[in-house]
């Protein structure tokens, strides 16, 4: 069987031969490959399969593409993807009330000028309605994590029926542990990310970046009081002001009064 040489094959059986009988002649591959303008690979590759015999081209680049089983292989790579982001996008966008899931995530803030003094971001957001939360604390230990938790369940008005984290020890370690406590004490289930997926909460990590780009980078503050102060401020635009493309432009306050026919 005979095929049509492709317009990137550079090398045809004869030039095959000609290299092998060269190699032979001591001719380094690198000098072959300089003579030929292919890489020392590919000469490399002719030269092992002259050893057979093998002078022809039946592996080159029109053959791969001729082939019925290459085109149906790679359409099923190609299905197998589309399926798995369509799996993908169900499993995150599959909340369909307020509250049923939401996602909690920590960020070290950079410093205030003039202080070393650290401070921590701890954020919480609503899967279904995109309803925000975020407090500032000095630490990211448990007893934050848990205050953190407390006065986001004061200031809800709805049941809160899991909580997703990373696996961080601010939200995961026994029944002891005190975020855990506060969980367990309020029926809400823990849900966890794939151990080196932090992308698994990625609803947390946007709604940090959004108060990254739009609050804090926005703004120079003189104390901790004053981000604070700030911080409260634009959670109120965040949430009553700021439209969302996925909410259909609705804010979540709007959103949530929607789902429940509530008039504003």
């Amino acid at each position: 069987m005979s095929y049509k040489i492709h317009k990137n094959t550079k090398l045809t059986e004869i030039s095959r031969k000609d290299i092998w009988n060269k190699y032979r002649t001591w001719i380094k591959a690198k000098d072959l490959a300089s003579m030929y303008n292919v890489s020392t690979v590919t000469i490399y590759k002719v030269i092992k399969r002259a050893r057979l015999n093998d002078f022809t081209i039946h592996n080159s680049t029109n053959h791969k593409y001729r082939s019925l089983q290459y085109w149906l292989l790679r359409l099923a790579k190609i299905e197998k993807k589309i399926l798995h982001k369509k799996n993908n996008e169900a499993r995150r966008y599959n909340k369909s009330y307020p509250w049923e899931m939401i996602h909690i995530d920590t960020k070290l803030l950079p410093p205030i000028k003039w202080s070393n003094r650290r401070e921590y971001l701890f954020v919480a957001i609503d899967d279904y309605t995109r309803e925000g939360y975020a407090m500032i604390f000095p630490d990211k230990t448990q007893i934050s994590s848990a205050s953190f938790l407390k006065q986001v369940i004061e200031q809800c008005p709805y049941e809160i029926h899991s909580i997703m984290t990373d696996n961080g020890t601010e939200y995961k370690w026994n029944n002891e542990h005190l975020f855990v406590q506060v969980c367990n004490v309020n029926n809400i289930k823990q849900v966890f990310t794939k151990p080196a997926h932090p992308q698994t909460n990625w609803k947390a990590e946007r709604f940090i970046r959004t108060l990254m780009d739009m609050w804090h980078t926005k703004t120079k503050f003189k104390s901790s009081d004053e981000r604070i102060r700030s911080l409260h401020r634009f959670l109120n635009y965040y949430n009553g002001v700021k439209p969302h493309s996925s909410l259909d432009n609705l804010t979540p306050f709007e959103f949530i009064a929607k789902f429940y026919n509530i008039q504003l």
